[in-house]
C-alpha cells in the first residue's frame, strides 16, 4: 500500500512551493499562538477565531457580548484588546464555554494562505498537543504539509523542533522524502531530552523572556499537557 508524502515548509514565505491539493496542514506557531489556542480549547473554550489584523479582533469581539478578544504584539497585550497571548490566561474556570478572538501576526497569516491555496483542511499544533496532532494524521491517511509560521518569515528553532516531534513519532505511516524533515526529525531526536534547556538559545526566547515570559516558553515546549485537536471551519478552530 503506498504511504501518503509528508512535508516540512520552514516558513509561510515557502509555502508556495507546495501542492496542497488534497492535504492536510498542520499551522505550526509554539511561541505562542498554537499553543494558547490548544490550552483554550482543551480547557474548555467554545471556538477559537483567528485573526490576522487588530481591528478585525476588536470588531468581531463587539458582535457578541462576552466575546474575548486576545492578541500582543511584542510581548504586550494590544491597546483595546482584553487578554494576551499567554496560556496562562486560560484556565478552565475562565475560559469554558467562551469564545477568544485571537488576532497573531505568523501562524494566522499562514492558515489563511493554506486555505488561499486549496488545501483540504487545516488543524494547528504545538507540543501542547502533540499526540492529539499525530493521531489525527495517522487516522486521516492524507498528503501533509507541516507548516512552520516562522517569524516575519525567518526561520525559527521552535517550531521545526515540533514538527520534527511529529515526523519522529508518525514517520513510518508516511513516505517522507524531504530534507526540511529530516533535518527537523534529527534536530529533534537530538534535543529532545533537553528541549528546555536547548529552547532557551533561540532568539524567540530572548524576545518574549526579555517579558518574563519564561513560564509560558517551557509550557508551550511541553508535550501533551493540552491534548486537543484544534479544527478550522468556517473561520473558526473547534475542538476536533
Amino acid at each position: 500500500m503506498n504511504k501518503p508524502n509528508l512535508y516540512t515548509c520552514l516558513s509561510p514565505a515557502l509555502i508556495h512551493l507546495y501542492d496542497l491539493t488534497d492535504t492536510i496542514v498542520v499551522i505550526i506557531d509554539v511561541f505562542r499562538a498554537t499553543s494558547t489556542i490548544a490550552t483554550a480549547l482543551f480547557n474548555g473554550a467554545e471556538k477559537v477565531i483567528p485573526v490576522a489584523a487588530v481591528d478585525e479582533c476588536k470588531r468581531i469581539g463587539s458582535l457578541v457580548d462576552g466575546y474575548i478578544t486576545a492578541g500582543e504584539r511584542d510581548g504586550k497585550v494590544i491597546e483595546g484588546l482584553m487578554y494576551g497571548n499567554s496560556p496562562a490566561e486560560y484556565p478552565r474556570e475562565f475560559i469554558e464555554g467562551k469564545t477568544l478572538v485571537l488576532t497573531t501576526t505568523n501562524g494566522t497569516k499562514l492558515l489563511h494562505m493554506a486555505i488561499a491555496n486549496g488545501c483540504d483542511h487545516v488543524i494547528t499544533g504545538s507540543f501542547p498537543n502533540l499526540g492529539a496532532v499525530c493521531d489525527h494524521l495517522v487516522k486521516q491517511n492524507k498528503k501533509v504539509v507541516l507548516g512552520c509560521s516562522a517569524w516575519k518569515d525567518r526561520f525559527n528553532l521552535e517550531d521545526t523542533l515540533f514538527a520534527g516531534a511529529v515526523v519522529s513519532r508518525i514517520k513510518e505511516h508516511f513516505t517522507i522524502h524531504c530534507d526540511a524533515s529530516l533535518m527537523a526529525e534529527n534536530m529533534y531526536d537530538l534535543h529532545k531530552n533537553d528541549i528546555h534547556d536547548f529552547i532557551q538559545k533561540t532568539t524567540h526566547w530572548h524576545r518574549l523572556a526579555a517579558y518574563g515570559l519564561e513560564k509560558d516558553l517551557h509550557y508551550c515546549v511541553t508535550e501533551d499537557v493540552a491534548n486537543v485537536l484544534p479544527l478550522y471551519k468556517n473561520g473558526e478552530l473547534i475542538a476536533g
